[in-house]
């Protein structure tokens, strides 16, 4: 299988802020159940944001996932990474200075990546953004 092409990073923090702005309003846009989202930075260098999200069903997350995928090349030009489309148990998206995780309900409480990810903050609602 040959290698995926890097997702570069943007140099240009409002284009990454554009960025998180358009995946949030996607998800909210399909009706994404408990998205949060989880500022990374002086945590990790892979990313500014984190997005979590869960879909009722697998076929509403890999339908959030093509079409947030689709509106990240339309606005800013760049193809985004995609893995776990066939399943749509989990399905992670990188979008370069965003990573969004999609589940069902069931597969995000299993591995609760807001915990891992919040290092003992409060991953702040989507809402309040």
């Amino acid at each position: 299988m040959p290698p995926s092409p890097h997702v570069s990073r943007s140099s240009d923090p409002d284009g990454s802020d554009a960025l998180h702005q358009l995946v949030l309003s996607s998800l909210d846009d399909d009706q994404a159940v408990d998205t949060i989202s989880i500022p990374l930075g002086g945590k990790s260098s892979i990313a500014d944001h984190m997005v979590i999200a869960s879909g009722r069903s697998t076929r509403q997350v890999a339908s959030m996932a093509s079409k947030l995928v689709e509106k990240i090349k339309g606005e800013f030009g760049r193809s985004a990474r995609i893995e776990g489309l066939p399943t749509a148990d989990w399905v992670l998206i990188d979008a370069g200075d965003v990573i969004v995780h999609l589940f069902r309900p069931e597969v995000r409480s299993f591995y609760n990546l807001e915990r891992m990810w919040a290092f003992g903050d409060t991953p702040s609602p989507a809402a309040a953004s």
